[in-house]
């Protein structure tokens, strides 16, 4: 994460830089030269700083970065890394927190999507909070639970909850629901892909088919619904694309769904696919809503995932409208000081 008066303000000369710092191109796909991990999740950038967003604290820029090529994608935004957004700037000065409060809240505006975040967590003698008992699945540890609520997410890049204007519809021969919540994403059933639900990452890499079909589907989806002319010009970051299935044990409130991200299988869920399978889930139709039944407006939902479970909220004005969508996360400072590129 790099604050925004450490870069230069001219926001090309960031490309190199990224990359650099990364450790990008790696052939190898290691990303050994850099602070990159040789996997999608790994390998991203975040710029902050002040904001003048009339409803924001920071202004926050996310960056996916091509491990073996020199793609540097500002189209879309991470949950995740959202989540770091607010203890990053109150740890840096960005945002002042009186000494005396216990629980801060931070406006974010993510230029990406032009949508404003907020984060809400502890905070002790004006810094971020870093012990706690809350625990996520996939991460190792507890830690202070940080409370991320996307406001107004619906249209992030299309302007639209349903980009195409249907619920669902077919692509690539697969039913498929292309809705564009937090982030735009793409949802088919694993049964029409003659698939498990249940399957781990690996498996989903070692299929001989499953890896290109989602692939075809999202580029086919990513023209549908405006974000390229052509299906060579998708970005590879979005529309994320995550096939969904019933649990196997008929749980209430439950969905399970294995997601792509960057063309490899994300080993738990990006947080705004989540995102969009809960606004999905409450909308009769989409292929998300076939595998749940009953719920209402702001009712949690449980995702299974590839490590664990994620809970996520929608919340629905009175006329159908996505007013937010809440999940919960968290987030360290591991350390700061200086970074080498070349």
């Amino acid at each position: 994460m790099f604050c925004a008066d450490d870069l230069p303000p001219d926001k090309s000369a960031w490309f190199e830089i990224f990359l650099g710092v990364i450790g990008s191109p790696d052939p190898y796909g290691r990303q050994l030269d850099g602070l990159g991990g040789g996997i999608s999740s790994l390998s991203k950038v975040c710029v902050v700083g002040k904001s003048e967003h009339p409803d924001a604290d920071v202004d926050y820029t996310f960056a996916s970065i091509g491990i073996k090529n020199t793609n540097v994608d500002y189209s879309s935004n991470c949950g995740n890394m959202s989540a770091a957004v607010g203890p990053f700037a109150v740890d840096s000065a960005l945002v002042s927190v009186p000494k005396d409060s216990t629980v801060t809240t931070v406006r974010i505006h993510n230029t990406n999507t032009g949508k404003i975040i907020e984060a809400i967590f502890p905070v002790v003698e004006g810094e971020a909070a870093t012990h706690g008992d809350f625990a996520i699945d996939g991460v190792a540890g507890t830690a202070s639970r940080v409370t991320l609520k996307f406001l107004d997410p619906a249209g992030s890049k299309t302007g639209k909850l349903f980009p195409t204007g249907e619920q669902a519809e077919t692509i690539a021969g697969v039913r498929a629901s292309c809705i564009d919540a937090g982030n735009p994403c793409v949802f088919v059933l694993a049964d029409e892909l003659s698939v498990a639900g249940e399957l781990t990452p690996k498996q989903i890499e070692e299929h001989p088919i499953l890896p290109g079909k989602l692939e075809a589907i999202r580029r086919q989806a990513g023209v549908r619904m405006g974000l390229a002319e052509s299906e060579d010009m998708v970005p590879d970051s979005v529309p994320k694309i995550g096939f969904v299935s019933k649990p196997n044990d008929s749980a209430t409130n439950t969905l399970t769904i294995r997601a792509m991200s960057v063309g490899q299988p994300h080993k738990a869920i990006p947080v705004t696919v989540a995102m969009a399978a809960a606004a999905a889930v409450s909308v009769p139709g989409t292929t998300v809503a076939d595998c749940l039944v009953g719920v209402s407006d702001g009712t949690q939902v449980t995702i299974r995932h590839a490590s664990g479970t994620l809970d996520v909220a929608a919340e629905f004005d009175e006329v159908g409208g996505l007013k937010a969508a809440t999940v919960f996360r968290t987030a360290r400072r591991l350390m700061d000081g200086m970074v080498y590129w070349k």
